[in-house]
């Protein structure tokens, strides 16, 4: 995808990334220079919110807890 950048620096998200990562009129962007490329990054409005459910299916629970047994062995 493409687009052309206007005199006043403005150019327009394709509709399917704007869809895609739920960029809507307000959504601040990040952009970062890595020294050879650019990065446009979508921030949320509430950063907590947007990693609710994240790490859904996990088992973070007893992730930690095996790790725990492991380090009293450990010890």
């Amino acid at each position: 995808m493409r687009s052309t950048v206007t005199k006043r620096g403005q150019t327009v998200i394709p509709a399917p990334i704007r869809k895609k990562y739920r960029i809507e009129r307000g959504t601040t962007l990040l952009w970062i220079d890595t020294g050879e490329n650019i990065r446009v990054v979508p921030l949320p409005e509430d950063p907590i919110k947007a990693l609710r459910g994240i790490a859904k299916g996990e088992n973070l629970g007893k992730k930690v807890l095996r790790e725990r047994k492991r380090d009293e062995i450990r010890e």
